[in-house]
């Protein structure tokens, strides 16, 4: 087992459980066990993907500092981020940045743009002069293709949405971070602005080395942005490991459905073809014990062990770890059941 301190982030068992609005209910479970930690020496892409309800979103205030756990730590450097001292926390801010998915709601609508990239330089004295700042906030403007004179002195109104976030990422390029955790951040930006955007997470990583947690429900996005990918479900993570080798050979009966549900480019190419019957479960009609696989209901390969047992990650290869019965040799009838899967796979065209 790897040593805490080796890792720049290390999540631990992290589980986030928020109290029910109807009265005499159990709590909802948000996030359920979730582990996984990113190298303190390397530079990495990261992304988490689910539908709605999956967690990604309160995972990623976890990581924050926004919303503590219920259960686990999340680890900065070996410490846990939630009892770090004034000055720990400010070295934390600086090394791991935010960009949210609204890039209107991120901005103080009273200020002009300027003050979003000349905050920071003050907070963490990036700068020792007014003059020098200016060069800074110019410089960081035209990394992300945008000119200082066409943006500085506007208020966030005046400005696009894909303007508005590449702002954000100047604020990043400013601040150098270790880290940076993007939560939906071109849902809401034109989809000719999206691949702009997405590139240069790309520059941040392979000229700054910056890493970055991706959270999105876009497998398109996701794919592009590649690196690696973490599938969550209900709260659990069901399959993670390099992002070619799920998207061409997805093992977990999730993420065969997410893949599935992607409509196909050709028009002659019927989307009902590669739509499954169990996708159309609503999320909200569905009970999950505590004690059952989070996808049991949906599954169409489901064995009785599903319904009294939660499945833990199981190495498939080199590159993949998925949470399903299918593969755990303990648990029979492994090799009928996964021969129906595989057959799925080659049918459905994912290798």
């Amino acid at each position: 087992m790897k040593n805490p301190h080796e890792n720049f982030i290390d999540v631990q068992h992290v589980s986030t459980l928020f109290p029910s609005r109807r009265r005499g209910h159990p709590p909802v479970v948000a996030v359920d066990n979730v582990s996984f930690s990113l190298p303190a020496n390397e530079s990495t892409l990261l992304t988490i993907v689910g539908e709605s309800g999956s967690g990604k979103t309160t995972l990623t205030r976890n990581l924050l500092g926004l919303t503590p756990p219920t259960e686990g730590q999340v680890l900065y450097q070996g410490k846990d981020i939630y009892s770090m001292s004034h000055e720990e926390w400010h070295h934390y801010r600086r090394d791991v940045q935010p960009v949210f998915q609204d890039p209107y709601a991120t901005y103080n609508p009273f200020y002009r743009i300027d003050r979003v990239l000349q905050v920071p330089i003050h907070k963490f004295g990036l700068a020792n002069s007014r003059k020098e700042a200016r060069q800074l906030i110019d410089e960081a403007l035209e990394a992300v293709d945008l000119r200082p004179s066409d943006v500085l002195g506007r208020y966030p109104h005046q400005l696009s949405g894909g303007e508005r976030q590449r702002i954000m990422l100047a604020r990043i390029y400013l601040i150098r971070p270790k880290l940076i955790i993007a939560d939906e951040p071109v849902s809401m930006i034109d989809a000719s602005l999206r691949t702009v955007f997405l590139n240069m997470l790309h520059d941040l990583r392979d000229n700054y080395g910056i890493s970055c947690i991706h959270i999105t429900h876009n497998l398109a996005t996701a794919y592009y942005l590649g690196g690696d990918m973490m599938i969550m479900c209900r709260g659990q993570v069901i399959e993670q490991g390099d992002m070619d080798t799920i998207i061409d050979q997805p093992q977990h009966p999730y993420t065969q459905m997410l893949i599935s549900s992607v409509p196909s480019p050709d028009p002659q190419d019927r989307w009902e073809r590669g739509h499954t019957s169990e996708s159309a479960t609503e999320i909200a009609e569905l009970k999950t014990e505590a004690n059952a696989c989070v996808f049991a209901g949906r599954c169409s390969h489901v064995m009785p062990t599903c319904q009294s047992h939660r499945p833990e990650l199981i190495p498939i290869n080199a590159e993949q770890e998925t949470a399903c019965f299918l593969y755990d040799q303990d648990v029979k009838p492994v090799d009928d059941a996964k021969e129906m899967v595989r057959e799925k796979v080659n049918s459905a065209g994912y290798s």
